[in-house]
């Protein structure tokens, strides 16, 4: 089982006794900040939950699995989301 993003919104709407409407806004505003600092280098750190960071990825070769020829692979970025410390208590119970 897995909550999605309609699940999410109701429940931020009880706990924080907001409309569903106020809650969606917040949850859209929470994911634009995140996606601006990234895009700017920027990490987003959120105590106790979670920590995401933007990586650098160093251009490489790779292989294609059906044929096994080598192909290029450019450098880029990644992103890196680590466990907060209660995020790692809820899951170890």
């Amino acid at each position: 089982m897995s909550v999605n993003r309609t699940d999410l919104v109701a429940a931020i709407a009880e706990r924080a006794s907001l409309t569903k409407a106020q809650a969606d806004a917040a949850l859209s505003a929470i994911q634009d900040v995140m996606v601006e600092s990234l895009a700017k280098g920027e990490a987003v750190k959120v105590t106790g939950l979670l920590s995401v960071e933007r990586v650098d990825r160093a251009a490489r070769t790779g292989r294609n699995p059906r044929t096994g020829e080598e192909i290029a692979i450019p450098a880029g970025y990644g992103v890196k989301i680590s466990a907060g410390s209660a995020l790692k208590k809820a899951v170890a119970k």
